[in-house]
Parts: structure tokens; sequence; C-alpha cells
């Protein structure tokens, strides 16, 4: 098919690659299912083990050349462009354009600002198009009865439609594709017109259909993070343990690596680190690599909502009972439970069936795809012509098998695809199971740009044991390290310090103390505001513990290594300017008062973006955890309409007034987890005013409001935290020891309750040890209001921890 030239090109940019040390992927895509893509290295996996197959990445009745997709590491995918450009001449070599069209949503946006419509009522209207993938106004309008009545009963709403549907489509914006990159073989402009971007790149005019129509050489260099974590948690075990660990090399059949995805521990696993694929991994189960596999395939929309994926665990575990239409088809389906998981699968059945050549399977496939349907009922009639050929009699079981085929195609994944990037996640697994540390580190570093990411994977470190150390002067690196007790911040991560104050704090380390610090770094770059923010993240404290007694000495401190570096370069300094040295150095810091804690906590916010050495909602997760339903980190995968109980800091406030001039308010609630903006209307901000100041724990109750790029919170109700058990506890439980309980403590207990009454209920646990125990349950009008007045009082007369709320 005259390929070989196209693979050799492709083959020339992985050895570059890998002889450079630029980390290269196992594979993508279809090519995975080419030998020849495996005895050259292009891909690592090998199809005849994986059971992949050639014809799903090329046959004989393809026009185009066949894709073969390259992941690079994230930060050197610049270097094989490069590398390119120069092999091939800056003339023949560029990226493709491509360009935002306006979709049904944004298009409604967009045209109610032109229309001056309030954001408001825009927002309500594009919120009503369905949150699907390639969905139009015309299929929006005949799915939401709603929508079609607004446009019909509202005539600006019918004037946005009408103008947002002839806008629909058109090109809003151009950028630069992510990946693909077009070779020729002569100049770019002998072919297709050049477009210079706003970041002065040059890249086709035409995008990238159309590129591959008039003939030229698309390729996609893709950039992917998780191979730069796997690089780097790899130059770390060589660089501080001495192994130099090979991942393809390593074992596919790790137990504890199964351990870790069965567990459902998968954050920061390559493709499967979302809550419901955890769920998913902890009822399934998965101890193989081609069990990996099919669920990389199954988390989708189509088979999650054709209940696909509860059948598969069914099936898996026993529940169900596997059965086929045909033993002929055991051989194809066995390894996934009878369940038709793969693209590849359709094409097999095709083949044992009715006699298909791998090539006419394939091109059964994209048809059952398109569901076009005279095409479709060809298909059919050839079909079941072919398994009758074939000997096979049930015209109604070989009608069954083409209907399943039929239905399981839209949902079918590329098995090619799909195994390589289960070899991937099992290699970050693998790393996070057998080396977590080191791993964890190189994943917080890639992360280091997102506030939420780290938040969520510091919280991680901490349930697996490990210890998140802060960033210091004399042990720290520029980025996230590991240590012999945990990970160590790194100084980049510390606000207002720069690179080239880190070079010079690097370069002369260690310290003995803050005027031996300031004494041998560079002033000119690490300045007073670069010394304040480094006390603040704590990067002194294995020099000296207390913050503020730092901070109060910045200035002593900056003028002494000031004069002691003007000393240095005037040549003064001799025997008597040494011993004045370390004179100086030895002398007390002047006293200052020690720093709150809840100061410290703030300071460290400020510096780093987060909380270290403590949390200020820590004292408040009994509340958070028991009255609370959701956390900042799994909003995302919640419905919109959601009702919303949950607790945290408030770290901004935005005040607002309404058209009508009512106040209300945008607060930022932030946990453990990350941040979310509650929307706080007049209604509920006149109640709650009082309660919202900055750095407040409270408890937010509303419903949540998912769109494609955010959470939000329209808040119904806010509660200062320390008012959470009292108003939310629909029990309280009062434990009494019935062998040491005073004759008249029921005389006694009777007036507090009288004078707290609320809405919770009351419950007596009368212990009789070595006896039994009772529940008592009082009079059942009887409810009370749990306030720390109610429990103090209580527990004064039962003794400590005798009041449960719940």
């Amino acid at each position: 098919m005259k390929y070989s030239g196209y693979f050799l090109i492709v083959w020339d940019l992985i050895r570059y690659a890998r002889e450079n040390d630029i980390p290269v992927g196992p594979g993508r895509g279809s090519a995975a299912g080419s030998l020849v893509s495996y005895c050259m290295r292009i891909t690592d996996l090998d199809p005849l083990q994986y059971g992949l197959l050639f014809e799903r990445f090329l046959n004989p009745e393809r026009v185009t050349l066949p894709d073969i997709d390259i992941d690079f590491c994230m930060n050197r995918r610049a270097a094989v462009i490069d590398y390119v450009t120069k092999k091939y001449g800056r003339e023949n070599v560029s990226q493709i354009i491509t360009f935002g069209t306006m979709a049904a949503r944004g298009v409604i946006r967009d045209t109610g600002r032109g229309l001056e419509m309030t954001y408001a009522e825009v927002d309500r209207i594009a919120k009503l198009v369905p949150a699907e993938l390639h969905i139009t106004l015309e299929k929006a309008i005949d799915q939401r009865a709603d929508l079609k009545a607004l446009i019909q009963s509202d005539g600006r709403v019918k004037e946005l439609i009408e103008i947002a549907k002839r806008l629909e489509g058109l090109a809003r914006h151009a950028s630069t594709h992510a990946a693909g990159v077009v070779i020729s073989p002569q100049p770019l402009t002998d072919f297709v017109p050049l477009y210079k971007t706003n970041k002065d790149e040059i890249t086709t005019m035409y995008p990238m259909m159309d590129v591959e129509k008039i003939g030229l050489l698309k390729m996609d260099f893709l950039a992917l993070t998780t191979l730069t974590i796997i690089d780097d948690t790899l130059k770390m075990l060589k660089q501080y343990e001495g192994l130099d660990l090979n991942m393809d090399t390593v074992p596919l059949d790790d137990e504890k690596t199964y351990e870790l995805f069965s567990a459902g521990l998968t954050d920061g696993v390559f493709q499967f680190e979302s809550s419901g694929m955890k769920d998913i991994l902890r009822k399934f189960k998965p101890s193989s690599i081609e069990h990996l596999t099919a669920l990389n395939a199954l988390y989708r929309p189509g088979p999650i909502g054709g209940g696909m994926i509860d059948d598969f665990i069914k099936r898996k575990h026993g529940v169900k009972k596997i059965e086929y239409e045909l033993p002929e088809l055991t051989a194809v389906l066995e390894e996934t439970y009878g369940v038709i998981v793969y693209q590849e699968q359709v094409m097999q059945i095709a083949n044992v069936i009715s006699g298909y050549s791998l090539g006419e399977a394939d091109l059964l496939r994209r048809a059952m795809g398109k569901k076009k349907a005279e095409e479709m009922a060809a298909q059919r009639e050839k079909f079941l012509g072919g398994a009758r050929a074939k000997g096979f009699k049930d015209e109604k079981k070989i009608t069954r098998i083409f209907d399943l085929m039929e239905q399981f195609a839209g949902y079918g994944f590329n098995k090619s695809h799909s195994a390589a990037y289960a070899v991937l996640a099992y290699r970050t697994a693998y790393l996070k199971a057998r080396h977590p540390q080191y791993f964890m580190a190189a994943l917080l570093t890639s992360e280091r740009g997102n506030q939420d990411k780290v938040v969520k994977y510091i919280n991680e470190c901490r349930d697996m044991g490990i210890a998140i150390q802060p960033p210091d002067i004399d042990s720290s690196d520029v980025h996230f390290t590991p240590t012999k007790d945990g990970i160590r911040f790194g100084l980049a991560a510390i606000k207002n310090v720069g690179e080239t104050a880190i070079t010079s704090i690097v370069a002369s380390k260690p310290f003995e103390s803050l005027f031996d610090f300031c004494e041998r770094v560079d002033l000119r770059t690490v300045n007073k505001r670069v010394i304040e923010s480094l006390v603040k993240a704590g990067a002194f404290d294995s020099i000296e513990t207390d913050r503020s007694l730092l901070y109060a000495n910045i200035d002593r401190a900056m003028d002494w290594g000031q004069r002691k570096q003007r000393e240095r370069e005037i040549g003064q300094g001799g025997l008597f300017g040494m011993i004045t040295v370390v004179g100086n150095c030895n002398n007390g810091l002047d006293p200052a008062d020690p720093w709150p804690e809840g100061l410290k906590l703030k300071h460290e916010k400020e510096t780093l973006g987060f909380y270290i050495t403590g949390h200020p909602l820590r004292k408040y997760t009994n509340e958070v955890k028991t009255y609370g339903n959701a956390t900042t980190g799994v909003l995302s995968e919640k419905p919109s309409g959601f009702d919303v109980s949950i607790g945290g800091l408030v770290s901004a406030i935005r005040l607002m007034r309404t058209k009508k001039g009512d106040a209300m308010c945008v607060i930022l609630l932030e946990d453990w987890e990350g941040i979310v903006e509650v929307l706080v209307f007049p209604e509920v901000y006149s109640k709650v005013q009082r309660l919202l100041e900055v750095d407040a724990p409270v408890f937010v109750r509303g419903k949540l409001d998912n769109d494609e790029s955010s959470s939000k919170i329209l808040a119904t109700d806010l509660l200062p935290m320390e008012r959470v058990k009292e108003v939310l506890s629909r029990i309280v439980t009062i434990r009494i020891d019935g062998s040491i309980a005073p004759p008249d403590l029921a005389e006694r207990l009777q007036p507090i309750i009288d004078e707290k009454r609320g809405s919770a209920e009351v419950i007596f646990e009368l212990k009789f040890p070595g006896r039994f125990t009772a529940l008592v349950r009082p009079n059942p009008y009887v409810k009370i209001s749990p306030d720390r007045e109610f429990v103090e009082s209580v527990e004064r007369i039962c003794g400590r921890n005798t009041v449960q709320l719940s």
C-alpha cells in the first residue's frame, strides 16, 4: 500500500525523542494494532498478546493515510516539532489552525449580549439546552418542551433563538490545533495559505480535515502530562534511591497495584481518577490489564447510560449468568464476559458468523456507526446471507446477533486505544503503589499551577500517611521533592519568590541563621518581600520555629547582610572581620509577640495558596462530615439542582446589587479540597449578612448549578459553624450510667429541657453494665434546641461526653 515511507517518518520522530530523553507514550489509537508499529518500536504493545486487529488500523479500502498519533512529554513536545522543522525545512512544516465555532449554548450567550439582554435572563435560556456533545439548537428545542414553550410565549426569546440559529456553527475565533502538525515535500505555500497567530506562530489556514483532503501528511503530536509525571518519578528514584527503573519491563501482574485499583485509590492515576470510575473499580475489583482495558473502554456516557457497566460487573462476579447466542461467539466475547465492549469485537463477529474479511468488517463497523438506513439494510442482507452460507440456519438468532452488533457499535470503543491507555494507567498506578512519595511529588509538581488540584493531592498524601512538609531554605529544591519522612514543598510554590531568587538561595545553602542567610544570598534578587514570604510560608522553620520572631528581625538581618556584602566587595573583613561576623551571627533575635495559630495559617494561605501545618476548618471536621453531603472536590460530578449541604471558610466576598437595587453577594467558600462560588441572593443575604466576613467558618445549604466549566451554589441558607449542631441535629442522645445515676436525675434535667425547646428529639440511653442497655424516648412532643449551653448543662450532671448529637 506504499506506506513504508510514512512508517519511517514516524519511526524517525520516535527514535529522535527516545535518543534525546524525551518521554514517548506506549501507543495511541488504532496504530497499536499494527505488528509493524510494534516491531519498529513506534508502539510498545504486542498486538498478538492483546488481541488487537491490524484491519482496525488499516485496510485496502481506506483512501487516507492511517493515523499514528504520538504522545510526548508535556515539557518536550516543542523539541520534537523543532526537530521536524529542521529536518524537513521551516517552509515545509507547520502546525494546523482550528476554528472555535458558535455552539448551541455559546451562540445563545453571544446573541443575547448583542441584543442587550441581561446576563441572568440569557444564562437561564442557555441552560435549557442539554449539556450534550454536538447538541444543536434544533435538537435542543425538540428535546426540551420548556424551551419550546418559552420561545412560543416570549417574543424576545423567539427573536434571540432565530438569530442564534443563523449564527450557529460559524467560526468564532481561530487558534492553533493542540496536536496537529503538517509536513510537506515542498514549501507549504504551494498547497495551502498560511496564518500568523497572535502568538507569532505560523499555522495552515486550512483546518485539519481540509489539510488531509488535499493530500498533505498530517500527524498528531500530543502533549501528555502523564508522561512528564512518570519521567519525573523515575528521575527522582534514580537520584535519591539509585534505582534505575524501566517502565517497559515492569510486570503487569503486580498484586499491590491491583489492590490500589480495587480500593479506588486512584487520584492521580491516568484516566481512572474520577469519583464515578473509583466506584466502579471498588465494585469490579480488577486483577488484570485486560480488566483495565475493558473498564477504560466502558467508562463513557453511552455504556453508563445503557447499564452496560452494571451488567459487566454482575457477570464478572457470577451474579448474572454469561450466555452466548451461538457457541462460536465464545472465543470473541469470553474476555468481556459475553458483553460487546470493543469495535474490534463487532468486526470479529462479522468475520466468524458471516465470513466477512476483517477489512470488510471494518467497513461494516463504520456503517453501523453512521446509522444510514439504506446502507444498513444492504449490510444486514449481506450479513444474513453470509451466515446462511456458513451453515447457520437459525435466522432469528442471526438477526438478533446483527441487532446486538448494531446496538453496541454505537457504544463500542477502539480496543487498541483502550489497551494502550490501560498500560499507561497501570504504569502510573504501579508507581503510586510501589513508590508513593516519588510519584506524588512528581504529580504535585505537574499540577503546581492548579490550586484546586494541589489541595486535592495534598489531602490524598495525608490520607496515604505521607507527611507534607513546608518549604525549607536548606532542604527544598525548586519543586516538590521526596524526603525520608514525606514530601517537601519546593521554593517555587511560594508567592513572590522568583526564579532568580530561588537560584541564589539554592546555590548558597545551607544556612545557619537568618543573619547568615542575608549575608550570603544576593539581596538584589532576594529582597525584603521575598524574605517575608519565605518566613510566612515556614521556609525558615528549621532554623527558628517562631516565625513572628524571624519576621520582626528581617530589617535588622538585611542591614547586617548588606553591610557584610559591601565590605566583601571593597576587600575588607580580614581576621577581625571574620570574628565580628561570628559574634554578630550568634547575637539573639529581638523579641516579638508570637503569632496566634489563626494568623500563622493565614500567612501560609497568603504565600502558598493553601494551608500546610493545619486548617482552620479542622476543628469543625465532625460538623462538616456529619451534616454535609458534599465537598468542593465532588461538586462537578453532581447534577444541577442537587441539594447541597457543605461546610467551609469564607475566603472572599464580593458585594453586588440587583437591577432593583437590592443588596446581594457572591462568596468563595473553601474547604479541604478546593473552592466553590456561592451566590447569596437578596432574600437570603438580608438574613445572613452579619455572619459573612472573610475567614468565617460557615455551613451553606442550597441548589447546585453546574455548567460546562464551573460549579456554583445558589444559597438558600447559611449558618455559622458554631450553630450547625444546634440547628441541624435531629436526635439528641443522652447517655446515662444507670448504676450510678442519682435518684433525682429526671427532676434535675427537666428544667434544662424545658428551657431549650426546639426541633430535635431526645433519647435517653440507660446503661446497666453487665445487664442491659435501654433506649428511652420521653414524650415525643418534647423537642429541644441542643446549643452549647444545653450540652454543658447536661454534662455537668451526667458527666463529660454523655451528650451525642446526630
